[in-house]
């Protein structure tokens, strides 16, 4: 186990330099990547959050939107009480940055809030003013991630369908992989045109991984059409992460030497060495396609 993380924290400081020469003033193309779930209680916040976390750490500028409409709790995990949210920049003539916090190791978080549920309502004039809003975020980050609510509604199907890459979070268990599977069946019949990404969570062992994996898809493969699942890996079942949350203190943090944190890392190192196309020009091109989901 000291050999693996010895390994692991040799990787993230050889991405970690990599980041850091990266030359100033060239493109920097933001990755949208939304964070989705059949089901609530599977742990898709404290993936997201954790992820964010473990981005930073390679030397990625990662800026996290919380945009849970039933369970907005980003902040509570982070022990954070933000005074604004999405609604102030709508309705009360805030900026972007009036309400972005800054969160452990550099990492930026939008808080939702009921500002979410009143973007499907706005006006054209009143659109487009928050779209300027965004354009002082341009460029500024390599990473948005986005905690969708969970399940299969319209509000997700909006965040998720603009995005460059979605991540199903999901157990083990035969009802998650269930919802996990409805959740991907919504997202191939509106025809997302990127894989889609898939991690096991909770497992107790790497094997109990494998096997749920290769269950979700081989009933992909069977009853959908040009479905790409990419199995990016699982997280192990940990008690400790239930005492992180009740400290609000992200696990990756309160256990750095954890195989959950562990397992974190490898994912976030993985992401970070892929190249991509994004599929947006500009985050406020995501943003506007977006609220146009929400208006058909």
């Amino acid at each position: 186990m000291n050999n693996q993380l010895d390994r692991l924290r040799i990787m993230v400081k050889t991405l970690k330099n990599k980041a850091e020469q990266r030359i100033d003033g060239q493109e920097n193309n933001t990755r949208v990547i939304t964070i989705a779930s059949g089901k609530g209680g599977v742990g898709k916040s404290n993936f997201t959050i954790n992820l964010a976390l473990a981005l930073s750490e390679l030397g990625k500028k990662v800026l996290v939107l919380d945009a849970d409409l039933g369970l907005a709790n980003l902040d509570l995990l982070l022990g954070i009480s933000p005074s604004y949210n999405l609604y102030h920049v709508i309705h009360q003539h805030k900026e972007i940055t009036d309400i972005i916090f800054e969160g452990p190791r550099g990492v930026k978080v939008i808080p939702g809030g009921s500002g979410i549920h009143e973007l499907a309502d706005l006006k054209e004039w009143e659109l487009e003013r928050f779209l300027t809003k965004l354009a002082v975020i341009e460029q500024q980050f390599d990473f948005l991630l986005i905690d969708t609510g969970a399940g299969i509604s319209k509000n997700v199907l909006n965040f998720t369908l603009a995005a460059d890459d979605i991540y199903v979070i999901t157990t083990p268990e035969p009802t998650s992989l269930a919802d996990a599977y409805g959740l991907i069946k919504t997202l191939n019949r509106y025809r997302f045109p990127g894989s889609i990404k898939i991690v096991i969570n909770r497992v107790y062992s790497k094997k109990e991984g494998e096997i749920a994996a290769s269950k979700l898809k081989v009933v992909a493969n069977r009853f959908l059409t040009n479905c790409q699942l990419d199995i990016v890996g699982s997280m192990p079942e940990d008690r400790r992460i239930g005492e992180a949350v009740k400290k609000q203190e992200p696990f990756l943090l309160a256990y750095p030497n954890s195989e959950v944190t562990e397992s974190i890392y490898r994912i976030a190192a993985s992401l970070s060495n892929q190249e991509f196309k994004p599929k947006n020009n500009s985050l406020k091109e995501y943003f506007s396609k977006m609220f146009q989901s929400f208006r058909d």
